[in-house]
């Protein structure tokens, strides 16, 4: 089977990166694993989607539902139930070795769009003691067994970390009429978003515990409690303040990891930040013709990023296997050490008329103003009343304001 851009995966930045690449020109094939379209967004039926790329309200499968209609307007082809094994490289093309419905089979491919998503974090990542017994969930997984086949995961309800699913999940119990305790953060500021602290918390009188940590779950067949204790600078629980708190449940939102296993032995640039690939503007990694988007490459607080990144990534995949890229003179994005990174970390001098920057700081600030200089002047610049770290921010940079630099600030003004 041969093709000239081959997307892997089938959540919203796959699908968006399969619109785009058909739109480019190119001969497209999407896998996905699952036995359906839209990847996360199909456990999602709280609102909050689209408000950017659509300018409207939606739940995660009426967005889903918009980008899928328009993919069926193409001719790209799309192989369910397919999961890709094994990446190779023969000669000056791609080879994909994918496992499905058709047996084993290989994908030839002039460029690659990763667009797998990522996985949760469980209890073995994070060292947690204690027994194995029934009802510690990842907060994803507990989404999908309420959402999508109507179970009920427990009565009483702790869950450690406030990413934001977990967030949602707090919410969501809730009005399944469990009783939620309460969320615990280790660090000192929320992971997730301000409005879900607000909407999902505050509204809902769900307390949050920051600085603190579950140690030790209690019970054998059922989780009986757990062990929570407060933390030290340097997140070192304090064993002798520990108390045991009475649950059935603990849900577990301690972070996500990029699904980048098929690359993991190619020479693509993985940054030890994010774990996703580097990425120019373009959307390419270190190794020419494989692109990265969405959650794959970095972790997004909203999917309409996802469906623009994905979107620049999937047209420059087209042109990189047409033969049509153009890049320009490269500029490295540089940083401020009150940022913890920036996506991408290059652009070009070239026709394009703007370039978009994201990155997340490392802790909260009050009156910020975000700054993009070039060659010591002020290129871009966006004043915030609050900047946290659970929340991505972005900068749009005009090209032909650019010199021969590029520095993302964060300053009081």
């Amino acid at each position: 089977m041969k093709t000239d851009v081959l997307v892997i995966g089938g959540g919203p930045a796959g699908i968006a990166a399969a619109i785009n690449a058909w739109i480019a020109g190119a001969k497209v094939i999407l896998i996905e694993r699952e036995y359906r379209l839209g990847g996360i967004l199909n456990q999602c039926i709280h609102n909050g989607f689209g408000l950017h790329f659509f300018g409207e309200e939606l739940t995660g499968p009426e967005y889903a539902t918009r980008f899928i209609e328009m993919l069926n307007k193409t001719t790209a082809r799309v192989l369910l139930n397919t999961a890709a094994v094994k990446l190779t490289k023969k000669d000056k093309l791609f080879v994909v070795s994918t496992s499905g419905e058709h047996g084993l089979v290989d994908i030839e491919a002039k460029s690659i769009v990763l667009a797998m998503g990522c996985r949760e974090r469980a209890g073995g990542a994070i060292g947690l003691a204690g027994e194995r017994p029934a009802g510690v969930f990842t907060a994803g997984f507990a989404q999908k067994m309420i959402n999508c086949y109507g179970k009920h995961i427990g009565k009483k309800v702790v869950i450690l970390g406030s990413g934001d699913i977990g967030l949602i999940m707090a919410r969501r119990l809730k009005c399944e009429g469990a009783d939620v305790v309460g969320v615990y953060e280790i660090a000192s500021t929320s992971s997730g978003l301000k409005r879900n602290i607000s909407q999902c918390l505050m509204d809902f009188n769900i307390p949050i515990t920051y600085n603190t940590t579950v140690t030790k779950v209690e019970g054998k067949k059922r989780v009986t409690g757990v062990w929570v204790a407060p933390v030290d600078k340097n997140w070192k629980p304090i064993k002798e303040k520990a108390k045991l708190i009475k649950c059935d449940t603990l849900l577990l939102s301690v972070g996500l990891i990029p699904e980048n296993d098929l690359v993991i032995n190619h020479p693509i640039e993985i940054s030890p930040l994010t774990n996703g690939a580097i990425t120019d503007e373009q959307g390419q990694t270190t190794m020419k013709g494989i692109f990265s988007c969405g959650n794959v490459m970095h972790v997004h607080d909203l999917v309409d990023n996802v469906s623009h990144e994905a979107a620049r990534a999937g047209k420059h995949a087209a042109l990189s296997a047409l033969g049509k890229l153009r890049s320009g003179k490269k500029i490295p994005v540089q940083h401020c050490d009150k940022i913890r990174y920036v996506q991408p970390t290059s652009v070009y001098k070239s026709d394009a008329d703007t370039a978009h920057i994201f990155f997340r700081v490392k802790q909260d600030y009050r009156r910020a103003a975000l700054i993009a200089y070039s060659d010591g002047k002020q290129i871009a610049r966006k004043n915030c009343m609050i900047v946290t770290p659970g929340e991505m921010q972005e900068l749009e940079i005009i090209k032909t304001r650019l010199g021969s630099d590029l520095v993302i600030k964060v300053e009081a003004f």
